[in-house]
């Protein structure tokens, strides 16, 4: 059995100011919203977050940036957080930007316990200036180390009392990688059940990376809502 908490506020309550924390999701789909408001209500500051974007102004991590609680942002993606650039066009904030594939395997890597591992994403670009550089088969590939965290957070849609994730759709794209690249990793799941009840073939991320879980619902934001009309009689 995990521990299972009924309280955001307590499921995060050792994270300390300075602590480096990988948060799952892509865009607004699958982040781990309650726990996230549940660091903005607490107020850690000085936070580097790792995760493939920052949110947008007013809703996840977008949250932490506003209320100046982030230090630095390791991603691959700006995307439209007005806040986000403001930050950083005053140097408010430090920013790495890293290929967003290389980034995903920076913190496969990490999960899996390896270093580093070379790369040809980047070569010839600003991103491999100061980075060893080998050749393989006559292509020149850089050399990118791995990511790890103090705690990943990270929303599923199913989890059971053992910690057996279960992911939908789009929220496996970084979910499930960022939970094994924390030191401690904490799931809020939709749906929690008994040990049992998830089909062991359906199991996307395994018990044994996971330390806490806690149930919460959520509102399930819409980055960017696109309406198609009927116009001209279609």
């Amino acid at each position: 059995m995990k521990k299972i908490y009924t309280s955001f506020r307590e499921a995060i309550s050792d994270i300390e100011d300075g602590s480096t924390l990988m948060v799952g999701g892509f865009g607004l789909c699958g982040i781990p919203e309650n726990l996230i408001l549940a660091l903005r209500d607490r107020n850690v500051k000085d936070l580097t977050i790792i995760s493939n974007n920052c949110g947008v102004d007013d809703w996840g991590l977008g949250l932490l940036l506003k209320n100046k609680q982030i230090k630095k942002m390791i991603g691959s993606y700006v995307g439209e957080n007005k806040e986000f650039e403001r930050q950083v066009l005053s140097g408010e904030i430090k920013v790495e930007l890293i290929p967003q594939g290389t980034l995903a395997e920076k913190i496969r890597a990490g999960g899996a316990g390896v270093p580093a591992f070379y790369t040809p994403a980047g070569v010839g670009t600003m991103i491999a200036e100061n980075k060893e550089k080998r050749e393989f088969n006559g292509k020149t590939y850089v050399l990118e180390e791995a990511l790890v965290a103090d705690f990943s957070i990270v929303r599923a849609w199913k989890g059971d009392s053992m910690g057996n994730l279960v992911y939908r759709k789009t929220a496996r794209n970084f979910n499930p990688i960022i939970a094994t690249a924390g030191k401690v990793t904490i799931a809020e799941v939709e749906l929690l059940c008994k040990t049992g009840e998830i089909d062991p073939n359906m199991i996307h991320t395994p018990n044994v990376y996971v330390q806490r879980m806690i149930q919460g619902d959520q509102e399930k934001r819409i980055e960017r809502k696109t309406i198609i009309g009927k116009g001209n009689g279609r």
